[in-house]
Order: C-alpha cells, then sequence, then structure tokens
C-alpha cells in the first residue's frame, strides 16, 4: 500500500500580549492509498409477462431461481445471496373502438423479481453474468465495488495523514527556529473543507475466462483518502 503525502501549511507566531497568548503551529496533512476492491454486489433478476398474475410470477421466480443456483454452483455463500425485490402490477393497452374512442383494456401482469449478489472472487463476476443471461436474467440492476472493511483502510490513511501533519509541523518549526511543542487540537476532516476519506473506483480489465465469451467488468481499485488538521504548541 503506498502513500501520497502532501500539505497545506500555516504558521502563525504571535506577538506577546497577554499571558496565555501562545503562538501555534496549523498544518494539514494529507495520505491517501489504493486497495483492491475485494467484493462486487450486483444486482440480476427477470422482468416476466403473463395472462395472470401466477403466471407472470412464477416465470420471474424460475429465472431467480436459476440466477441464485448459479451463483450457489460458482461457490457464492448463501449469506452473500438475496431477494432484493420482488413486484407484480396489471398490463393496460389502449384499444380503438368503433365511435372513434380509446379505451384502456387489460393485457395480462408484469412481474419483477431482483436478486442481489455479493462476490468475493472478482475473476468470475463477467462469468456469473454471463451465466445468470444464459439463465433467464433480462435486467442488470447495477455493479459496486467495495472493501469488507472500509473502517481499516480510512484508519489507516488517518493515521498516515496525522503523521505527515506532524512531520510538515516539524520541519516548519526547525525553519522558524523554535521548538514543537504537543498537538494540541486535531479536526479530521478539517472543519474549513468538509471533506472526509471518500473511497472510489479506478479502472483496471478483469480477465475474461479463456474460450468463453464473458461480460467485460472494470473492478478496479478503491482509493481512500483522509486529511487531518493539527494544531501544535511552540515549545517554550
Amino acid at each position: 500500500m503506498k502513500y501520497a503525502l502532501a500539505a497545506a501549511l500555516l504558521l502563525v507566531l504571535a506577538v506577546p500580549a497577554a499571558a496565555d497568548d501562545e503562538g501555534r503551529i496549523r498544518v494539514i496533512g494529507r495520505a491517501s492509498s489504493e486497495r483492491a476492491p475485494d467484493f462486487a454486489s450486483i444486482e440480476v433478476g427477470v422482468e416476466s409477462r403473463g395472462a395472470t398474475p401466477a403466471a407472470a410470477l412464477d416465470a420471474a421466480s424460475r429465472a431467480a431461481k436459476g440466477v441464485m443456483a448459479t451463483a450457489k454452483e460458482m461457490g457464492v455463500p448463501e449469506a452473500d445471496i438475496g431477494t432484493t425485490s420482488l413486484t407484480l402490477q396489471a398490463r393496460t393497452k389502449q384499444v380503438g373502438q368503433p365511435d372513434g374512442n380509446v379505451r384502456e383494456v387489460p393485457d395480462g401482469y408484469t412481474a419483477g423479481n431482483l436478486v442481489r449478489v455479493r462476490l468475493a472472487e472478482m475473476g468470475k463476476l463477467g462469468e456469473l453474468l454471463r451465466q445468470a443471461l444464459d439463465s433467464g436474467a433480462n435486467r442488470i440492476n447495477g455493479i459496486a465495488f467495495g472493501l469488507r472493511d472500509p473502517a481499516a483502510a480510512e484508519a489507516d490513511v488517518q493515521s498516515a495523514a496525522m503523521k505527515d501533519a506532524r512531520a510538515q509541523a516539524e520541519r516548519l518549526a526547525e525553519a522558524a527556529g523554535v521548538r514543537l511543542g504537543a498537538a494540541i487540537a486535531i479536526t479530521s476532516p478539517p472543519r474549513s473543507e468538509g471533506a472526509r476519506p471518500m473511497p472510489y473506483a479506478m479502472a483496471a480489465r478483469a480477465a475474461a475466462p479463456k474460450g468463453r465469451t464473458a461480460v467485460p467488468i472494470e473492478a478496479g481499485s478503491i482509493e481512500t483518502a483522509a486529511e487531518v488538521e493539527a494544531v501544535f504548541a511552540i515549545a517554550r
């Protein structure tokens, strides 16, 4: 894991005016790290039509079961497979009448069944989607990549940002010919910027299995960044 470090720096040396009017060194330390995502969350499902509510729902359910079975066959634990949406609604169509008017008449039913799968083996993602489509899925609602423990990544970069802040403050103190004291205020994220560690995906193509056309997926990496505002006293 690599850290990219930078700092926005401000040195304030107070002119003695009161007994408690001490000098301050204020810095903003920054750090970031990149990690490969350790899971992908996808929503796939089916939308089916039928003459009756039962017919539409049965067709959607069969396809959803096929998606679940495919995920299990690829080694996905049952805890990482679940239904996220089940819908059923009546359909109508417009029919012209002899008198020239148009009337809405029943036209069967539409049922939808969405399944969410969380996949840890990123190399199987494209193949999972391909097999899900082969099983009858006709909807893909999105793919998200993430870290199972994002708090650990945030903690690492916050610690690195604090180290960066202290290193910058020490250099400023040395350049000013003063001794750096203790940290007297630490804020993360800095109040003025309102930022917080935010992960985002970056492109990195996942390989498809040989001999079969899998759905191409950009698995990516996740960058976590943090800023820490620190105020240090100037030792007397």
